[in-house]
C-alpha cells in the first residue's frame, strides 16, 4: 500500500480553512488548531493522566474534554469553517508511506501494526475512532512517524539477521519522529537559501526521544531509530544503541524476565539511568557543581551524538548542514558545542559566539568559514501534519474504480 487511501468524505468549502490536528497518546491527548489561510494557531491544549486518579476516565472523556475547550472559545468542532482533522501516527510499517485519507481498512490496517507499536498505536486508533465519531463528515488523515524513513535503502534498512524470520515478523529499521525530520531538513534547506533537492543534511531531533538522519536531497537515507524508538542517541530514559547480548546476560544471570529488560531500557536507562536525572538542564546545573556523574552522563551522551554525525557524513559522502532541533537540540548551546567540538576536520567549524546566543526562529551556529553549516531549526510537528492534512483534504486521490 502506497499510503493513499479514499474516503467518502466531502471536499472541505471554499472557507473552511482551519486543521485539527490531534496526538493521542497512551495517557495524553495534545491538539492544535490551525487556520491554514496563513498558518496560524488559534489554540492549543494537552489533556493528561487519562485512565489515572485525578484525570479523565479515558479518550472519549479527553477528546470531549478537548472539544469543550476549543467550544469554550469560540473555536468550537460543530463549525463549517473546519476543514478537515489529522491525526499523529506512530507507526505505519512498511504499509504506509505518506499521508494517508482514513478508512475503516485503513483504521484496520493500523490496528494490524499494533504488535509493532504496542504503547502507541492503541491510544492513536483511539484518538481515530473518537473523532470520526464526532466529526464523520470530515475528511481525516493519519500521517506516520515512520514515513519520511521508508525511503531507507535496503542495505540500511536490514538487520543481518535470517531473512525468513525479519520478513515473518516485520523486523527491519523503520526510523522514527519522521516528521519532525522532515520538516526540519527541509526548513534547513530554505535556511541556506537552497532547493531541498540540492542539499545534504544530518538532522538531530534532541528531546526526552532522540533520533538522528541523514538526508540527501530531501529523502531520508538512513536514521539512528529501529524496529522501535529505543535504538540509537541516548536518550532521556532509554538506552539508546546496546549490545543485544547485554538482554540475555541479563535474563540468565539476573533472572530479569523480558518486562523486566523493557522497562530497564526504555524507562531507567539512557540519562536518569547514568545520572538519576532525565532533564539537561539540570545536568548542566549538576556538572557546573562539579556533579561527576552528571558529568559522565553528559560526555556518554555526547559520544553517541559524534559517532552518528560522524557515521552519517560517511553515509552521505557530502554533508551540507548538521541541525539540531527539538527541546535539547534547540536550547542547549553546551549539547550542540560539545558534539561537534574536533570535527574541523570534517569541514565543521563552529560559532561559540553565535552558538551562545538564545533565539526562537532558525539560524546558523557555524562560523562563516565553516565548509558545513550548523543550524538550530525549531521543529514544529503539528504545523507539518497540518499542512499534510489540508493539503489531502483539498486533492484527496480519486476513488478507483
Amino acid at each position: 500500500m502506497n499510503g493513499r487511501a479514499t474516503t467518502g468524505a466531502a471536499r472541505p468549502a471554499a472557507d473552511a480553512t482551519r486543521v485539527l490536528v490531534l496526538n493521542s497518546g497512551s495517557s495524553s491527548v495534545k491538539y492544535q488548531l490551525l487556520d491554514m489561510a496563513d498558518e496560524s494557531r488559534l489554540a492549543s491544549g494537552l489533556v493528561e493522566r487519562i485512565g489515572e486518579e485525578g484525570g479523565v476516565a479515558d479518550h472519549t472523556a479527553a477528546l470531549d474534554r478537548a472539544a469543550r475547550e476549543l467550544k469554550d472559545r469560540g473555536l468550537g468542532l460543530d463549525s463549517p469553517r473546519l476543514a478537515a482533522i489529522g491525526h499523529r501516527v506512530v507507526h505505519g510499517g512498511t504499509r504506509f508511506t505518506a499521508p494517508t485519507l482514513i478508512t475503516d481498512e485503513v483504521v484496520e490496517e493500523i490496528r494490524r501494526l499494533v504488535p509493532l507499536a504496542p504503547l502507541h498505536n492503541p491510544a492513536n486508533i483511539t484518538g481515530i475512532t473518537v473523532a470520526r465519531e464526532l466529526r464523520p463528515d470530515l475528511p481525516q488523515v493519519a500521517v506516520f512517524d515512520t514515513a519520511f524513513h521508508s525511503t531507507v535503502p535496503e542495505a540500511a534498512a536490514r538487520y543481518a539477521i535470517d531473512t525468513e524470520t525479519a520478513d515473518r515478523y516485520g523486523i527491519r529499521r523503520y526510523g522514527f519522529h519522521g516528521t519532525s525530520h522532515a520538516f526540519v531538513s527541509a526548513a534547513t534547506a530554505e535556511l541556506l537559501g537552497r532547493a531541498p533537492a540540492e542539499v545534504n543534511v544530518i538532522v538531530l531531533h534532541l528531546g526526552n526521544g532522540a533520533s538522528a538522519s541523514a538526508v540527501r536531497g530531501g529523502v531520508c537515507v538512513d536514521t539512528s531509530m529501529g524496529l522501535t524508538p529505543l535504538e540509537g542517541l541516548v536518550m532521556g530514559t532509554r538506552s539508546g544503541d546496546v549490545d543485544p547480548g547485554v538482554l540475555l546476560h541479563l535474563e540468565r544471570e539476573a533472572g530479569m524476565s523480558t518486562d523486566e529488560v523493557d522497562r530497564l531500557l526504555n524507562k531507567r536507562s539512557g540519562l536518569l539511568g547514568l545520572c538519576g536525572d532525565n532533564d539537561m538542564r539540570e545536568i548542566g546545573r549538576r556538572m557546573a557543581e562539579g556533579d561527576a556523574a552528571a558529568q559522565l552522563a553528559f560526555d556518554v551522551y555526547v559520544h553517541r551524538l559524534r559517532r552518528y554525525v560522524g557515521a552519517f557524513t560517511a553515509v552521505l559522502g557530502r554533508v551540507d548542514a548538521v541541525v539540531f532541533t527539538a527541546g535539547v537540540g534547540e536550547n542547549s548551546a553546551a549539547v550542540r558545542e560539545a558534539a561537534l567540538r574536533g570535527l574541523e576536520p570534517l569541514g565543521i567549524e563552529m560559532d561559540s559566539v553565535r552558538n551562545a546566543v538564545r533565539a526562537s526562529g532558525p539560524r546558523l551556529v557555524s562560523a562563516p568559514s565553516s565548509r558545513v553549516a550548523v543550524a538550530v531549526v525549531p521543529t514544529d510537528e503539528e504545523l507539518a501534519i497540518a499542512r499534510d492534512t489540508y493539503a489531502l483534504a483539498l486533492h484527496p486521490p480519486q476513488e478507483v474504480g
